[in-house]
């Protein structure tokens, strides 16, 4: 496979994740699983702003999105973090943040040759 369609699958592969977390609310609630550890709905509502039914939806969607995964602990349903993507998503942003440090420095190069 050509080094463009491995790039090109990886920020396809990538996508869901970005579009799961430019949504406010599922951002905050990934952001509360990073620091607090796997939590249930009712914590994870607390504080949220929107309703317990509302997170249960973007918990679902995150969860589509292979950020998130849940396991039945008693009564309650607890969510926890599924770092793999993240860490995808995170490589993804670094070859593209790698391309724009390779664009300016050609570009860099180019000018001060031109001066």
């Amino acid at each position: 496979m050509s080094r463009r369609r491995t790039a090109a699958a990886t920020f396809m592969e990538a996508a869901p994740v970005f579009a799961a977390l430019g949504e406010p609310t599922r951002l905050s609630l990934v952001a509360r699983l990073c620091s607090d550890g796997p939590l249930s709905i009712a914590k994870l509502s607390d504080g949220a702003g929107v309703t317990r039914q509302a997170v249960t939806k973007h918990l679902e969607t995150l969860q589509e999105a292979g950020l998130v995964r849940s396991a039945r602990e008693g009564r309650e349903r607890v969510w926890q973090l599924e770092t793999r993507r993240l860490e995808r998503a995170r490589r993804c942003l670094d070859h593209i943040s790698d391309q724009w440090d390779h664009a300016i420095t050609r570009l860099r190069h180019y000018v001060e040759r031109e001066e």
